[in-house]
Parts: C-alpha cells; structure tokens; sequence
C-alpha cells in the first residue's frame, strides 16, 4: 500500500503541470510538443521565476541539512550518554568493593580513588547538562580541607573528606540509576531515526529495484514507523533535556545544602560589609591623623612665614623648609596610603610581581615559590595580596624567625599560598587579630584559611580561594 501511495505522490506533480499546459495550448489553437512538456516539469503554474524557485528550493534544503544535523548530533549524544552509564556502573561497583575493603585496611588507598573518580563522571555529566541541554546543575562539594598532608594521615583525611560528604553518595546513586536513565533516553533518538529510515529504505528499494520488502506490510505498520523519523527530530532535544534534569535531580545540591550556602553566603558578606567598614575607618583615621595633621601644619607654617618674611627673612626661610618637609611627609603617607588600599604594582605586574616587590622590602630572606599561568581578577588578586601581606607580617612581628617562605600556585580552579617561617610557632588565631580580618576577607570569595603552627615550629599559614585565572595580561 505504501509502495502505490509513493509512486501516486511522486507522479501527481507533473501531470498535473502537463494538464495546466494542455488546456493552455488548446485555449490557443496550437498543439503541444514533447520539449514544451518536459520545459513545463513540476510547476505549480504560478508566475514564480527560476531565480526565485531557486533561492526557495536552497532555503528549504538548508532547513533540511540543518534538521538532519541536529538530528546526527542528538543521537550521538545520546549514544555517548548511554556508554558513559555502562562506564559509570562499572565505577560503581568498583567502589562498593573499595568501600568494603576499608576494614582491611587497602580501602584507604582505593576508595579515594574510585570515589573522585566517580565525582569526576558526574562533574562530566553537569558540563554536558549545561552545555547540551542548557539546565545548569550546580557542584555541591564542600570544599577540600586545606589542613590534608602527604603521608597516611593525608589519606585518612582524604578519606574522612569525601565519606562525610552527601554529595560522594549522591554521586554513588546516579552511577547506578543512571543506566537505565542514561541507556532509554539516550538510544531512544537514535531508535526512532533507524527505524524510520530503514522503512524509507526498505519501501524505496521495493518500489526502484524490486528489492524484498522488510518493511512493516500493514498500512498503520508503515504510518508508526515513518512517523518516527519525524519524532526523532522534534522529540530527540528535548529528551536530552529529560536526562539533565534526571541527573540534577540526584548531582544538584539538596535544599539543606543550598540553605545552608545561602546562610553561608550572608554570612560572608554581612563579615564583607564589616571589613569595608573598618577599612573605611582606618582610611578616614590615617587621613585625619597623618596627612591632614601635616598639611594643617603645613598651610600654618606658609601663613607665618608670610607674616615675617620682611621683618626676619632667616626665620622665614626656616619656616618654608619646614613647610617642604612637612610636604614630603604628607606625600609619603599618601602614598603609603594608596599601597595600602590597592597597590599600583598589584595593578600593572599582577600578583605574582607585587608579592615578589613585597618580599624585597621585608628584613629577612624570603624563598618565593610562585607558578600562576594567568591572572585572576583585580578583587580576588588585591585580597589575596593582603592576607600574604598581613601573614608575612606577622612572620616578621611575632615569629622570631630568620627565614620564611612563599608558595603561589593554582591548580584544580582554586589559588593557594602556603607562608611560612622557621621561628618559635606556637601562633593562634585570636577573636580580633590580623589573621582573623584574613580570614574573614578571604570567606567573602569563599575562601579558607588554615593555621599549623605547632611549639617550635615551623608555621604555616595555608591559604585557598577558588577563582578562574585569565590570560596573563603583559
């Protein structure tokens, strides 16, 4: 039946252009040649000319190739979603094993293995949800503690970090429920389009080669299968989009989790608020105190000299030297000042030349470690100075120490620097000290600080700040 449906499809078109041309050369008493009918062909016997035909047939075959595109692409998407399931199945039971060989002691070196690596299939996934579907799913790991060291403690840590987090477990389940998620709403697309085509085909091969039809032989058959080819198309996007949202359902963060941040984050930022405040503070304080107090005293030794310079020149000129002094001052503070609110060499050679010109005025050697392939942004580089700053500075007030050290790198989308010193340790953290303003102006980028500073030392103050580094600019 669909073989005879096709055949009256593809010959309707031109007879009844030939018609239109018979009935118009018989209006006019003239007879119809065989180069008139083939020159009719399957026009539609508008005044359409052949540019425009041309320019509608090449905007309906780009509107064609670019379905079919989307299409292939959907498809192998899906396909790709489906194989990273099975791959994520096998992480999975690897590591239950793992899990349950941490009483004997080996899980301790397994189970952090295979739980980042199924933390890094759903990571994957997040990016693909994002950047195929457009659901974003947000990462809902609590931080790498900063305190974790090399060595046995080190993986005990690591452990005790990646067990104790919800989310290493949410992780687990979608490696299990995402198979059969993954596998029917990834090969469905590609189901509907193989089958369509191959009805297509087989009906195509029957009616031009006389091929053996393998094709559905029933009417409804042949209409449920060519209608998945067009289903495919209209339906394989979105089911993309049903898998992201089943994934976030499991790889987003809870609402406990996302309260919790959001407490967090105003948290932050009420501590942001107070540390710009008492900057403020310090500024207006250093302002009235320092470079005001001078240029008072400046316009005051101006005016009196003023008043004698006719009666005694000596003192007048003892009083404007004063007055150049008091200037230099003023302008010396005022640069300091300035340094203090936003270095201008932080600025123009980023924060790997400020923290080595910083290290150059300190009274103790200094071995500077400092690896950054670009710069991050101008707030995030201008807090991490100071606390650098602040930690040095208490290196040189407290520590007792004759050398110290600095570590810059960025790995993993988070900057960290390690300061420390050989001096006396035993440092804290106390309510209202300079440390303690560090960590709160790191907390507003949601950044971490960690002090080990055991009797005798060494210390070692462990900054990190998660941020995105940019092209070094030169």
């Amino acid at each position: 039946m669909s073989v005879g449906y096709f055949a009256l499809s593809a010959r309707s078109g031109p007879i009844l252009d030939l018609g239109k041309l018979a009935c118009a050369h018989v209006a006019t008493g003239r007879g119809v040649n065989s180069t008139e009918m083939w020159a009719a062909g399957p026009h539609d016997g508008g005044a359409e000319t052949g540019p425009e035909r041309e320019v509608r047939m090449s905007h309906h075959t780009g509107v064609f190739s670019r379905l079919a595109r989307l299409t292939l692409v959907t498809c192998v998407r899906g396909l790709v979603q489906a194989v990273v399931s099975l791959a994520g199945l096998v992480l999975f039971f690897a590591s239950v094993l793992s899990l349950l060989s941490l009483a004997a002691g080996i899980g301790i070196l397994l189970a952090p293995k295979s739980l980042l690596a199924v933390r890094g299939l759903a990571s994957t996934q997040r990016r693909w949800a994002r950047h195929w579907s457009g659901v974003t799913i947000a990462t809902p790991y609590r931080p790498r503690p900063v305190e974790i060291t090399n060595g046995l403690i080190g993986r005990l840590q690591r452990c005790k970090w990646l067990l104790t987090d919800p989310a290493t477990w949410r992780d687990l389940l979608w490696a299990l429920a995402g198979v059969p998620v993954s596998v029917v709403l990834g090969l469905l697309p590609l189901f509907m389009v193989v089958a369509g085509l191959w009805t297509v085909v087989a009906d195509g091969g029957k009616l031009l080669f006389g091929w053996w039809n393998t094709a559905p032989p029933s009417f409804w058959g042949q209409v449920f299968f060519l209608g998945m080819l067009p289903l495919a198309v209209i339906t394989g996007p979105l089911l993309l989009r049903a898998h992201a949202w089943a994934a976030a359902s499991l790889l987003a963060p809870t609402r406990e989790a996302m309260a919790a941040q959001v407490g967090q984050l105003a948290e932050s930022r009420s501590q942001a608020v107070d540390a710009s405040a008492a900057e403020l503070r310090r500024i207006e304080r250093d302002l009235h105190d320092g470079a005001q107090a001078r240029l008072v005293s400046l316009g005051m030794n101006i005016g009196f000299a003023e008043q004698v310079l006719r009666d005694n020149p000596d003192l007048a000129l003892t009083l404007l030297a004063e007055a150049r002094t008091s200037s230099g001052q003023a302008l010396a503070e005022l640069r300091t000042l300035v340094r203090g609110i936003h270095p201008p060499v932080l600025a123009e050679r980023g924060l790997d030349g400020a923290v080595r010109a910083l290290t150059l005025s300190l009274p103790l050697p200094v071995d500077l470690h400092i690896e950054l392939a670009g710069r991050a942004s101008a707030p995030v580089e201008s807090a991490f100075y100071f606390a650098i700053a602040e930690a040095l500075a208490n290196v040189i007030k407290h520590s007792g120490a004759n050398r110290a050290w600095v570590q810059v790198e960025y790995h993993s989308g988070r900057l960290v620097a390690i300061v420390g010193d050989n001096g006396t340790g035993g440092a804290s953290l106390p309510p209202g000290g300079g440390l303690r303003g560090v960590e709160r102006r790191l907390a507003a980028f949601d950044g971490v600080l960690a002090l080990t500073s055991p009797a005798g030392g060494p210390t070692l103050v462990t900054m990190e700040l998660p941020c995105e580094l940019s092209l070094a600019r030169t």
